[in-house]
């Protein structure tokens, strides 16, 4: 793993995992993949391996990116999708080679190109965010009540009312939030 990055936030859902590379959206925000090595990071650790990632390539990931955020939030609060952001969901999708596999566990994996590009893995991640867009997989999108994150995640839980795109982060410090300002009443209040 890269040194002198953040950590990765990483998810059950590949498409708003990948959204999660940019967090803090509304507050002070975290680029994850600054570099295109960091990019290659993420991707390996998401069972899409790439041989190399240039400039340009990060700069299309990102784009990606910012279209599936804009489209899940857009979906998440039932809007409109913006067009713009719908068809380089639907490019990148379109240009990447990638396979399905299966393996012997039952389980499903991704065979990229050979020689694997990038492209073929933001073909993947645009197929995913597409399958959750279209409501093809069991859960739903929402967005998370943390007033400077408001990521899009894809709630799986069973009563579909999560809040937080990720409890270690979000979520933890809400309640650190809250359990401070109840100490901080307490205090105040004549006893």
């Amino acid at each position: 793993m890269s040194v002198g990055f953040p950590d990765f936030r990483l998810g059950n859902v590949l498409a708003t995992s990948f959204t999660g590379t940019l967090s803090e959206r509304h507050g002070e925000a975290v680029e994850r993949i600054p570099t295109p090595h960091r990019l290659i990071d993420w991707l390996q650790i998401n069972g899409l391996n790439v041989e190399s990632c240039t400039a340009a390539q990060l700069d299309r990931a990102r784009e990606l990116r910012e279209a599936v955020h804009a489209v899940a939030t857009a979906a998440a609060v039932g809007s409109d999708l913006p067009k713009s952001a719908v068809q380089i969901i639907n490019d990148c999708s379109i240009e990447g080679r990638a396979a399905a596999i299966l393996t012997a566990g039952g389980n499903r994996l991704w065979r990229l190109s050979s020689p694997a590009r990038v492209e073929d893995a933001l073909g993947v991640i645009a197929a995913d965010a597409i399958s959750i867009i279209a409501g093809e997989r069991d859960g739903r999108l929402a967005l998370c009540a943390s007033q400077t994150c408001q990521a899009a995640f894809f709630d799986t839980s069973q009563s579909r009312t999560r809040r937080w795109c990720d409890m270690n982060t979000c979520g933890n410090r809400q309640k650190k939030a809250r359990l401070k300002a109840a100490q901080s009443r307490s205090a105040e209040s004549p006893n």
